[in-house]
Formats: structure tokens, sequence, C-alpha cells
């Protein structure tokens, strides 16, 4: 009880702390307009590097919940596995694409950003979510672990067929490179730091000490980022509310569309709560972070995907929250079985 506590503590009202720096970039946009300039100058190959170095701070703590050992038991309950592998690069990203080209068109940033989202599991935010809900944490790491590692590989070819089938051209090179440098990059060190630190401190410090205060890390650039995106938005924003209103449209109805596909596959398959709820949980979030890097990466921060994919955090957070309770009240009424 007292880890899911201190795991809720700040979660509870993530929500409100997203919104908080929300406005407050869309203030600094107004009154700060030379920040954003300084800020958008400061890129390497159209990579921002204030950007970058938020991101890659998301990025790092997610990655060191990867534990390849646990891939091993894949088979010792498949079911729910093999639900979210087909609910992540199946039917989210289907569902989205078909969303997008009907409430997005002529707005083909904007597709490209619910294209993004709904191509990438997630593979961090799930860890917290499955804590609150009193889901199986043990399939939620197995999970986890699998995503990050085929996100690796199946990303940018879904990004690409996608896009491709919309007739919308991207840059190949720009995606593969954002999968390299943000996922692949702190892939690479979350496995050397984590053994290093490991086998020099043991893993009761590394997982006790080492991890929260990178998690605490993680959020603090989670919201920094916020920051400094809405500031460099500011004015698309503030000039066109409509934006908002149009892609926030096909995001929210995605996820209670895909949502309900997972709520309803667990009980037709016959899960159990602790294993059903993690399934809708992960079946049904995407990896936020990766989306925005690669819009940012593509179109500039300013740009109305980078606005599209920022949005989908907006939104994912209190949904998440409410799938939470949502999920225990369903199992409280007996919706899943024994």
């Amino acid at each position: 009880m007292t880890e899911e506590k201190s795991l809720g503590a700040f979660e509870k009202y993530l929500a409100f702390w997203v919104a908080a720096c929300m406005a407050a970039g869309l203030i600094l946009s107004q009154t700060m307009p030379g920040l954003s300039v300084a800020l958008n100058a400061w890129q390497i190959r159209g990579i921002s590097i204030p950007i970058g170095l938020c991101l890659f701070l998301m990025m790092y703590p997610a990655v060191l919940n990867l534990q390849l050992s646990e891939l091993r038991k894949l088979m010792k309950n498949p079911k729910p596995i093999f639900l979210t592998i087909f609910s992540n690069w199946i039917v989210a990203p289907i569902v989205t694409v078909l969303l997008a080209r009907y409430f997005l068109v002529g707005y083909d940033q904007l597709i490209v950003s619910l294209i993004l989202l709904g191509s990438s599991p997630c593979t961090a935010m799930v860890l917290v979510w499955g804590s609150l809900a009193d889901g199986n944490q043990e399939q939620n790491v197995i999970n986890t672990s699998l995503n990050t590692v085929t996100i690796m590989f199946l990303y940018a070819p879904i990004v690409t067929l996608l896009t491709g089938i919309q007739n919308i051209p991207i840059d190949k090179g720009l995606l593969v490179l954002s999968v390299l440098v943000f996922i692949g990059l702190p892939m690479l060190l979350g496995y050397i730091s984590k053994k290093y630190l490991t086998e020099s401190r043991g893993e009761t410090w590394f997982n006790e000490t080492y991890k929260p205060v990178i998690g605490k890390i993680s959020m603090i650039a989670l919201l920094t980022t916020l920051v400094v995106l809405f500031s460099l938005n500011g004015d698309v924003l503030l000039n066109n509310p409509g934006l908002i209103v149009k892609v926030s449209t096909p995001l929210i109805l995605g996820f209670v569309i895909v949502v309900g596909f997972n709520l309803l596959a667990t009980k037709v398959i016959g899960l159990a709560y602790r294993e059903a709820i993690i399934s809708v949980i992960i079946g049904s979030s995407s990896h936020f972070e990766i989306a925005i890097a690669t819009a940012i990466s593509l179109y500039g921060i300013g740009s109305q995907a980078a606005l599209g994919t920022t949005m989908g955090l907006f939104w994912e957070v209190p949904i998440m929250l409410a799938l939470v309770y949502i999920g225990k009240w369903l199992n409280a009424r007996g919706y899943w079985g024994k």
C-alpha cells in the first residue's frame, strides 16, 4: 500500500500540472516572445537541443524498466500479452488513422501527429497507472519490456506505411534518426548505466534510490517540455483555437474506441481483473514522448504536428487516470468474474 500511495501522490494531480504548464507556456509566448525565438534557433540537424535534452530525460527513466530476462516469461500467460500486441500495433494505428482521415482532412501535420501517437505503444507511464489500478505488475514489466524492444524496430515502418497510405510525404531519414536518438540512445545508456550501477551499488540501491530520483527528474523534464512547447506554439494556438478542438475530437474518440475494444476483449478471452486491467491500460495508451520528439524533428517546435502530439499527452493523462477508477469500479461489480 505504501508503494502505491507514493506512486500516486504526484500522478493524482498530473492532469492539473499539465494544464498549468500549458497555461504558463501560453503566457510566456505573449510576454517573452524573444525566448521562443532563441530556443527555436538552438538546434542540430532539425533537432531542438533544449527539447531534445528534456525528451531524453523523459525517455531515459522509461528504459531503466527494460528487463530482457522478463521476456522469457512471455509464454507463461500469453493471452494478455498477445492482446496488447494486437491492440498496440494493429487496432490503435488503424483506428487512429481512420479517425484522422475523417476529421482532419486538409490538415496533413495534424494527421501525422495522430499517426505518431497511434503507432507508439507506451513503455513508461503504464507502470504508474498499473500500480494505481492494483494490476499484475509482473505482466506490466513483461509488456513494457516487450514494447521497448518492438518500438525500436516497428515504429518507423508503421509510421511510414500509414503516412504513405495518406499520401503525406515525410522525411524518412529524420524519422529513423528520431528513433535512434530518442529510443536507441536512451536504451543503450539505460542498459549500460543499469548494468554498472547494479554491479557496483547493488540492485536494491538501484531500484529504491536511483530509479525514484531519476523518475522525479523525468517528471520535471516532462513539465518543462510542456512549458517550452506551448511557449513556442502560443501564437498558433491563440490565433487558431479551433485547431485544439479539431485535433482533440479524434484524439478523445480514438481513446474511447480503443479502451472500449480492450475492455470487451479482456472479458471475451476470460482474463481476471489484475491481468485484464494491465492489458486495457497498455493496449490503450501511447508513447507520447517519442511522438512529440518525432513531430518536432519532422516539422519543428512551433508546428501543428508538435501541437497535435502535445494535445495527445494532454488528453491521455486524465483518460488513463479515469480508466484506473473505471477498472476498479467494473471489478467491484464482477465484470471480469474471478
